[in-house]
């Protein structure tokens, strides 16, 4: 049976984040529901890593609130924790171990196990076309095929929102194409993909661009902004 999400929607209000003095967004809010998509564009240094990093629980916001549904995402951290699958710029893979063993033991982290999480693999390796890689350590891996491999930890994990951070950075044309296309199955049924990126990726016809420095305005005052909290 399909599996279909029933999510979020996931929102921020009002977010901030403040650097060496800086905001680098502040008054920013988004929302992304079931079957849709966020793009952050913008220049570097525009911010997006840095909210993305928010969503994913990551980074402590100087102001605002995240929201999955109408529970603030502070209330319950872990839970908002399993609800996501988080890739970086770093592919965090451990090189004695093959691009399946590092899938298999993201998967076990998150509970899956057995032949579900078997099936899950093998679903998310042969629609990344590496198949072929599954025994490979992944310190014989090239930079392309460790991202996909990265990736395929994110498309195996039953997670309803996927946070992409630069996610076709090493992969050639086909790689994205394949990367669009897991995308788009995932989206069909009911997931939410927020992707920062400065490349063409189709994300789908209900996406929304955010350039988070459009919101970099300035404050009257820094503390203005709060104490913030966050689900680190």
């Amino acid at each position: 049976m399909e599996r279909s999400f029933e999510s979020g929607p996931f929102a921020g209000d009002d977010l901030a984040v403040v650097r060496g003095g800086r905001a680098v967004f502040a008054g920013l809010s988004f929302s992304v529901s079931a079957g849709t998509a966020l793009r952050l564009a913008g220049p570097n240094g525009s911010g997006k890593s840095s909210l993305i990093r928010v969503m994913a629980g990551l980074l402590r916001p100087t102001g605002g609130e995240l929201r999955w549904g109408r529970a603030p995402v502070r209330e319950d951290p872990e839970g908002h924790a399993r609800r996501l699958a988080f890739l970086g710029h770093s592919d965090s893979l451990k090189s004695t171990l093959s691009a399946g063993e590092n899938t298999a033991f993201q998967l076990r982290l998150r509970g899956i196990e057995g032949s579900t999480r078997t099936a899950a693999l093998a679903r998310a390796f042969e629609s990344l076309n590496i198949t072929s890689l599954i025994d490979l350590p992944a310190g014989w891996l090239s930079s392309g095929q460790r991202r996909r491999t990265a990736l395929a930890g994110v498309l195996a994990s039953d997670a309803p929102l996927w946070l992409l951070d630069e996610p076709t950075v090493g992969l050639d044309t086909a790689s994205v194409t394949a990367l669009e296309g897991a995308i788009a199955a995932h989206l069909a049924v009911g997931g939410m993909v927020v992707a920062a990126t400065h490349t063409a990726l189709d994300l789908g016809a209900r996406v929304t661009d955010l350039d988070p420095a459009t919101c970099a305005r300035k404050t009257a005052s820094l503390s203005d902004l709060g104490d913030g909290w966050g689900v680190a």
